[in-house]
């Protein structure tokens, strides 16, 4: 197998990564593989976990309902009760009506709004995956063809190294102030 993107040849069709440049190929294994369409990720049946946001809704929700059973349980004690043993159950019964029928619709409304939702799913959806490409010739070589320039067209390379050096500046001033100086003799 080939990188894709330096070209490099790999030594065996099992490494995961590009020996020279880092490029992983675990992907292209997969697309060569499977006849040019990545395999389709299945979560498994386990793994979908409820969001803490699904679960305070559902808290609430049971909280809420409870009180219509303990609610009418509890006034019926209340009713059937002796002395001191009223005045507990109905302490009990204003708790629990307040406790279930407040703290439940409260419950759920702050799952829903403070709470994460679902994590985004894993896998893309199948329409988003590049389309099979047609079947391939059979053996592509690995060099380029051949050149068609022919031989007339070639020229040789121009000699560069007997271009003198450009002066220097201050070689030019030195001989400009020697000009200008008059000779005495």
């Amino acid at each position: 197998m080939f990188c894709l993107r330096c070209g490099q040849q790999q030594a065996t069709d099992t490494l995961r990564f590009c020996s020279r440049c880092g490029f992983p190929l675990e992907g292209a294994m997969h697309l060569l593989a499977h006849g040019g369409m990545l395999p389709r990720y299945q979560p498994a049946e386990g793994e979908q976990k409820v969001s803490p946001r699904k679960r305070g809704v559902k808290q609430g929700a049971v909280i809420f309902l409870l009180g219509f059973l303990l609610v009418p349980v509890l006034a019926v004690f209340t009713n059937f009760a002796p002395g001191r043993l009223s005045i507990m159950f109905e302490f009990f019964l204003i708790l629990s009506a307040l406790l279930c029928f407040v703290g439940g619709p409260l419950r759920m409304l702050i799952a829903a709004i403070f709470e994460e939702g679902a994590a985004a799913s894993q896998f893309v959806a199948q329409s988003s995956y590049v389309p099979a490409m047609p079947p391939a010739p059979a053996r592509v070589t690995a060099l380029p063809p051949a050149s068609a320039a022919p031989t007339s067209a070639w020229r040789p390379r121009p000699q560069t190294a007997e271009v003198a050096p450009p002066p220097s500046v201050t070689d030019h001033t030195t001989q400009l102030l020697n000009k200008s100086e008059p000779e005495t003799e």
